[in-house]
């Protein structure tokens, strides 16, 4: 089973939208191995995000993830990377299949409500940044067969 990394940003947590986001990826059938809310630091932001240090946007950035709590999780099932990017939709919601959480609750590109990892590269590198291992949980979903072959 793939694992990838998931987070509500400031904007879907100020706007109540955690519970909703998370459901869609229960009712998909992804298994949640982690989840937590935090306060992210700038030491924390600045690593999340240091792929983009350099650059114009990038204390943007750190200033945003970093003004509120965010919802930060742990998704596991069978190519789940690729199926979380297709849920979330285009990083710009006006460019968002119908239907994806960015096309639904985003209106803006900078506002987009929710971050997933883009490869198994990334996805270990941000599960490590704010998770540690007795933080995962690994354990059998019950609907499992109901789900795959």
């Amino acid at each position: 089973m793939e694992r990838t990394f998931v987070m509500v940003k400031p904007d879907g947590v100020q706007r109540g939208l955690v519970g909703e986001i998370v459901q869609r990826f229960e009712r998909k059938g992804l298994k949640i191995a982690a989840l937590k809310m935090l306060k992210i630091s700038s030491e924390l932001a600045s690593k999340h995000y240091g792929e983009h240090q350099g650059k114009p946007f990038f204390d943007g950035l750190v200033n945003y993830i970093t003004s509120s709590p965010v919802a930060a999780m742990v998704l596991e099932g069978n190519d789940c990377i690729s199926i979380v990017r297709g849920m979330m939709g285009a990083t710009d919601p006006k460019k968002a299949a119908p239907g994806t959480i960015r096309e639904t609750f985003g209106i803006d590109i900078g506002r987009n409500v929710i971050h997933g990892s883009d490869s198994e590269a990334s996805a270990a590198r941000e599960m490590s940044l704010f998770f540690n291992e007795q933080e995962l949980c690994n354990y059998e979903l019950s609907l499992t067969p109901w789900i795959y072959e």
